[in-house]
Order: structure tokens, then sequence, then C-alpha cells
């Protein structure tokens, strides 16, 4: 069984690639296995803390050993984790270089206004950027180097981004990864009422439109994500041009 994580930041279009993946007859998705492991770890208070604790396996390194040793079910011959860089709190990370990994990025002049609405005073911490460049160089380090996607490159063109991931994955790219229905789907975790409502709506890749008016109240953490998202953007594959 071919494994694969998607290591994301916050607001970024994590959930939308994962209804992607979902939508080829080969492929299982979870959604953010260690999400309740992050929140028993930091105590965050994010919507629905204690509801989601209740309800999924807060035990990290379990869930990924579970994830890790998971066979073929129902003919899936593979496995799709959306995954947020900053839920790898205390978690071992023997697993990594026995998946195929790709750091899903997003501007942060983008992706910062859309955080703040639902955790109003966001710091580099919380969008897990810096997290990401660390990550990227360790597993490039263990020869294990992540495919990097950046959301407006995928906005912009998803068939071809998608083609250029699935070739990086060594899959083929099918037609129906580029729509969904506009639903919930049952592989949806239990938070999914607090952020992916207007997901619900969408049945494909949005087009890409950059937020206006940049507010000063977050302009000194903007300062402190653009080197570390400029770093990782380099790394990017890009629509219309092949990346070894």
């Amino acid at each position: 069984m071919k494994k694969i994580c998607l290591w994301s930041g916050p607001r970024n279009i994590s959930t939308a690639l994962m209804y992607s993946f979902a939508q080829r007859d080969d492929t299982r998705v979870v959604d953010e296995p260690l999400y309740g492991h992050y929140l028993r770890k930091t105590g965050v208070r994010h919507p629905g803390r204690e509801e989601i604790m209740a309800e999924v396996n807060c035990d990290g390194n379990f869930v990924m050993k579970n994830l890790l040793n998971l066979n073929d079910e129902n003919g899936k011959e593979v496995l799709f984790l959306k995954q947020m860089t900053k839920h790898l709190v205390d978690v071992d990370r023997d697993f990594l270089p026995k998946f195929k990994n790709i750091l899903l990025i997003r501007d942060p002049k983008d992706m910062l206004p859309s955080f703040a609405v639902n955790i109003p005073k966001p710091n580099l911490a919380d969008t897990g950027l810096d997290l990401q460049w660390k990550l990227y160089k360790s597993l490039k380090s263990l020869g294990n180097k992540p495919i990097v996607v950046d959301s407006r490159e995928l906005l912009m063109n998803p068939e071809n981004i998608l083609k250029q991931l699935c070739g990086h994955l060594n899959l083929e790219f099918v037609d129906s990864m580029l729509s969904w229905p506009a639903e919930p789907r049952k592989e949806d975790g239990i938070w999914a009422k607090y952020w992916y409502q207007s997901l619900h709506k969408s049945t494909g890749f949005q087009s890409y439109q950059a937020k206006p008016n940049f507010p000063d109240a977050h302009k000194q953490v903007l300062s402190e994500c653009m080197p570390y998202y400029e770093k990782l953007l380099s790394e990017a594959i890009r629509a219309n041009q092949e990346k070894e």
C-alpha cells in the first residue's frame, strides 16, 4: 500500500486536496489523524476542543503506528493522510521516511487574514511555516525529498499541478480528481462544522483570488513568516514547468 502524508499549514486548501484524492477509486483518505494528539499536548483552545478530544484517539504515536501498519482495505492501494505540520509535537518521527511526503504552502499574505477569522491573534507557530521548512530540510537529509506544492499555483492550474504531483508520487492522474460533490464527506473530521463550511458548497478547486488590504495588525507575524515561505516556494513545482 502506497502511503502519502500531506503536511499543510492552516487555512490552506489542504481539505480540497484531500477531497481531490478521495475521488480516486484506489485511495483512502484520513483527515488530520494527529489533531487530538496536538490538542492534548499543547492545551490550545480550538473550536470544539473537548468534543474532538472525546471523539478521536489522542495518542499520536499509537495513531501513526496503526496507520503505518494499515494494509489494503476494500482494494484501496493508496493511503492519503491530510496532516497539519504543527501537529507534529512530541511525536516519534521515525514514520516520516516511510511515507511519500508533500508540503502544501500558502502565501502568508493570503493565509493570515483568513486564519485570523477563527484564531484572532495568529503567530508564527500557528502557521507552521517554520516547521514546514525544518521538516523539508530534515526529510531531504534522509533522502526523502518532499514535494512542495504552492496553493496559488494549484488554484491557477489544478490539472497541471495535479498531473505533476501524481507523477512525483508514481500515480496515474485521473480526471475525477478535479471535482467532487458539494456536500460533507464521510472522511471529514468531527471539526468540519467549524472549518469546512465554504468547502462543502464547492464542487472543485476555486479560482485563485488575492486577499486585498492586508491588515496592519498582522504585519509583524507576516514579516516572520515570509522568509520561510519564500524558501519553500523556491522548491515548489510550478504550472507549465516540470521540476526535478
